[in-house]
């Protein structure tokens, strides 16, 4: 599933709108459910309001409807070797995922240069279990 995910990253790499940073970026998304969501960066001038492809391909996976539980996850630039998602996306990525959900960071012609794990690049992730409220605070 590596190369279709690495091909399906390279795609969705090939559509982005990155006309300020001329730094084309792909991701692609393996559901749980076995569903592939692929995504492109999309800037606007109004840095850094645009979005990122892990953030594009999240939304197509919520937006499909099916599982939103990520079991792997590609991404490739056309400028790096192996383009790591950014600090604002390894969050996102997160939160759909687990610690253990393997990353692959492409080349754009070699394929898959390193796998990781969501905790290598995550360690200490914001968690919704930090956002519990104590049953005695939860209400006026």
């Amino acid at each position: 599933m590596t190369t279709h995910l690495f091909e399906a990253a390279k795609q969705a790499m090939a559509k982005a709108h990155a006309p300020y940073s001329r730094f084309p970026v792909g991701a692609a998304i393996l559901a749980e459910d076995g569903s592939v969501h692929s995504g492109c960066n999309i800037e606007i001038v109004s840095f850094p309001e645009g979005w990122c492809a892990e953030t594009s391909a999240i939304a197509r996976m919520v937006m499909a409807g099916g599982s939103r539980k990520i079991a792997e996850v590609a991404v490739v630039a056309e400028k790096l070797v192996a383009c790591s998602p950014c600090g604002g996306c390894r969050q996102r990525l997160a939160e759909f995922s687990a610690p253990s959900t393997r990353v692959h960071l492409c080349d754009v012609t070699t394929g898959v240069v390193e796998t990781v794990t969501m905790g290598e690049l995550l360690p200490h992730s914001f968690a919704t279990d930090s956002l519990e409220v104590p049953a005695d605070q939860g209400s006026a």
